[in-house]
């Protein structure tokens, strides 16, 4: 099996910004080939595009928009982890062997009609996110005993990061009580709780071992990958306070790797809602269970960026098929030290984790410089 790595990225700022899906996912592979004048487009033999966007043929388009004529193109969907999805997939036609590079660009727009499905309707007038977020929510509080003002922390911290990324929608502050006052959505969710939907757009090219070398002298490799997927509907869940597909994701791909969790320098996770930030760490291992506030209360208070140092989708914005790329982007930063003042110290390996729904299913990948 080939060894596969990340050979170059392009990430467009995260906006309310009303523009067409092919011109969003064209503004970071622009941007990819501007920063990377090494990549010959005429040896990229895959396309992959990551979006919900109804629009068909994306992966031809874009293709044939940036002058590349790959041998495969592949447009997927599946909700919030497109993203990490499309990624897999690359790593899979390249660790095969059918390919040697691949392109993998993910976009959304601020109306991406994958915020509720015709399959959610099925639920009446409680189809959208924020209600199985709120029942987590109420379950995780009870559960543990944490306060709405634990939870407001993840909000604070995430928000507080993001300022420091260039590319997030969020560019305020917010304190304890800022997040208490917020608009109530919910009995135990606000406004503040909630990434936002937001047009953006992100691109890597990933790469066999044998042409690395002659693109960049910064590879980082994609050494694990998890996922699983329980369900669709979230009610399927055997709990409400943990992530199953999210444990046996993260188990999957650490011991591909070879790694225990201990051995991770830099979390990016799929902070949808408040509540997810201390259900994700716990079931990955980070923490024991209902005891992760801890740990984000002491990484908040020490300013220590190492979970969600771009600011989580609370803080960055969420467009959903860019989501799971541009975590995966700020993991690759942080490894080749290029993450500027959101920089943590002596990083050698990361994680992402990207998940769709009520973590229905989930992704997770291990890098290494």
């Amino acid at each position: 099996m080939n060894k596969v790595g990340i050979a170059a990225y392009g990430i467009t700022p995260f906006s309310k910004e009303d523009k067409k899906i092919e011109n969003l996912l064209m503004d970071s592979v622009v941007d990819l080939f501007v920063k990377n004048p090494k990549i010959d487009k005429k040896n990229i033999e895959g396309v992959m595009v990551s979006t919900n966007n109804n629009s068909k043929y994306l992966g031809p388009i874009v293709a044939e928009m940036a002058g590349i004529q790959p041998k495969t193109t592949i447009s997927i969907e599946n909700l919030c982890n497109s993203g990490t999805n499309s990624i897999v997939s690359a790593y899979s036609y390249i660790a095969s062997g059918l390919v040697d590079m691949v392109l993998v660009s993910g976009a959304e727009r601020f109306d991406s009609p994958g915020q509720i499905l015709d399959w959610d309707n099925s639920r009446g007038q409680f189809k959208h996110p924020i209600f199985w977020a709120s029942l987590f929510t109420k379950s995780y509080k009870n559960h543990f005993s944490v306060s709405d003002e634990d939870l407001a922390i993840v909000s604070v911290k995430n928000h507080k990061q993001a300022k420091s990324n260039p590319n997030s929608l969020s560019n305020k502050t917010f304190s304890v009580e800022d997040v208490i006052k917020s608009k109530q959505i919910t009995e135990d969710l606000r406004l503040l709780d909630c990434s936002r939907s937001c047009t953006g757009s992100a691109s890597i090219v990933l790469a066999s071992e044998k042409i690395m070398k002659d693109i960049t002298s910064e590879p980082i490799w994609i050494s694990g990958i998890g996922q699983k997927t329980t369900s669709a509907g979230f009610t399927k869940n055997n709990s409400f306070h943990s992530m199953e597909s999210t444990k046996e994701a993260s188990n999957t791909a650490l011991k591909m790797a070879n790694k225990e969790i201990k051995d991770i320098d830099v979390v990016e996770l799929h902070d949808a809602f408040s509540v997810c930030e201390p259900m994700a760490l716990e079931s990955m291992g980070f923490s024991d269970n209902g005891k992760s506030m801890r740990m984000i209360k002491e990484l908040h208070q020490t300013d220590n960026f190492k979970i969600n140092p771009r600011g989580g989708l609370i803080g960055t914005g969420h467009p959903l098929g860019a989501t799971g790329i541009a975590q995966t982007i700020e993991v690759v930063q942080q490894l080749q030290d290029r993450a500027d003042s959101r920089q943590i110290d002596n990083v050698t390996t990361g994680l992402v984790h990207n998940m769709s729904a009520a973590a229905t299913s989930s992704t997770v990948l291990v890098l290494e410089k």
